[in-house]
């Protein structure tokens, strides 16, 4: 139905749109150069879009295609890190401390090359396609946004039935394509656990109560959750990330205070987590004779997928990519994404597209100062959403 001339002509393009929007890499919910940039490509593509929504003005919504047959949507997101690059690429980073570290740059960029093409073959669309260009993935939660201003539910352009989103995978190679139905990724809440003691002269600590060494124990007492309290066959991660204490090395202060993160992939395991947690941080306290100040703070659920959706993408990539070119994902990852808010509303499937070139025995990591979205990865990430758009809905 397209062209490969037409496909490869708008992939060259697409990939000087993506060097140019890795230049300008903005944090959440301030991506207003970045939503400038994708406007202006619609806008050349000829593309009407709602330009932002309640609470997420740098969120771009647009549509094409008959609104009275089902309309299925499909997701980039546009926001960037607080990370200085270190790629010395020549379209590295203008923004100094700025940097497209997870490839939102190589998102963007292909849902972009993805509208145009579908848009040259409008009038032959099988289904509505809604384009959303989401601000705010990285901790701002802008997909949750986007559902509160009604972007599935009907009052942002049409209802949809479907919704599908990509992220390029560095532990992948390029050309591959991978998924699992249920789980994918997993929900992302994290707590500070203050320890409050009383603070002495280093020299006579039984003057007072010890919150740092209150704060070790529990630090390596919360391991133990996970190896004694969750099931063996589930998976959970805590980690202290942040440690805070004192102020010279001969006195003992009046409090200590753990950051730490919680990944789970069920919604009963995330219950047990944060429970576990406190009690634990709280037995401590009480043992050492200290005092918990205990915040939870709820981050995204766990990102599960619609097993027929993702049953749909493995065909798809085995059909029209190659049977050799689909790797089911064995387990989850403990990483997260706000995708999940989408799929908690509508049935949909969040898959992985490799980006670690043929000839490197290794890629630099998600978040790495030295991570670049491949433009070669772009060709399969474009071939997925226009081939899952022309074959819906799902033969049964």
């Amino acid at each position: 139905m397209l062209a490969d001339e037409t496909v490869q002509r708008q992939l060259t393009h697409s990939i000087t749109l993506r060097h140019r929007l890795h230049q300008i890499p903005e944090l959440a919910f301030e991506e207003f150069e970045t939503a400038a940039a994708i406007r202006a490509e619609l806008d050349r593509i000829g593309i009407s879009y709602v330009a932002g929504v309640p609470d997420a003005p740098t969120a771009t919504i647009a549509w094409i295609g008959d609104t009275s047959k089902p309309c299925i949507a499909l997701r980039s997101d546009i926001d960037a890190l607080p990370i200085l690059e270190q790629t010395g690429l020549p379209y590295a980073s203008h923004h100094s401390g700025r940097m497209h570290a997870c490839g939102h740059d190589g998102h963007m960029a292909t849902l972009l090359g993805v509208a145009a093409l579908l848009k040259s073959i409008e009038d032959r669309l099988p289904v509505c396609v809604k384009f959303l260009w989401q601000p705010a993935e990285e901790g701002g939660g802008g997909a949750w946004r986007l559902v509160q201003a009604g972007v599935l539910d009907g009052r942002v352009g049409p209802k949809v039935s479907a919704i599908f989103g990509l992220h390029g995978w560095p532990g992948l190679p390029v050309g591959m394509v991978s998924t699992r139905p249920g789980p994918l990724l997993a929900a992302t809440d994290n707590f500070v656990a203050n320890f409050v003691g009383r603070g002495c002269h280093g020299a006579f600590p039984h003057l007072g109560r010890d919150p740092i060494v209150t704060a070790c124990e529990a630090t390596l007492n919360l391991q133990q959750f996970v190896s004694r309290e969750m099931d063996p066959t589930d998976s959970a991660v805590i980690t202290v990330g942040i440690f805070h204490a004192g102020t010279a090395t001969n006195v003992i202060p009046d409090n200590a205070r753990i950051e730490a993160t919680a990944r789970t992939l069920t919604p009963e395991a995330r219950k047990m987590i944060r429970e576990g947690c406190e009690r634990r941080c709280a037995g401590i306290a009480a043992a050492n004779d200290c005092r918990l100040e205990f915040e939870w703070i709820e981050g995204y659920p766990a990102t599960i997928n619609d097993p027929a959706m993702a049953e749909y993408v493995a065909t798809i990539a085995k059909t029209k990519l190659g049977a050799n070119r689909y790797i089911p994902a064995a387990r989850p990852a403990m990483g997260g994404e706000d995708f999940a808010y989408y799929l908690r509303e509508i049935p949909g499937c969040f898959f992985l597209v490799g980006v670690q070139p043929p000839e490197r025995a290794s890629y630099p990591p998600l978040h790495s100062d030295r991570y670049d979205f491949t433009d070669a990865a772009m060709a399969v990430g474009m071939r997925m959403f226009i081939e899952l758009v022309l074959s819906f809905p799902p033969a049964t």
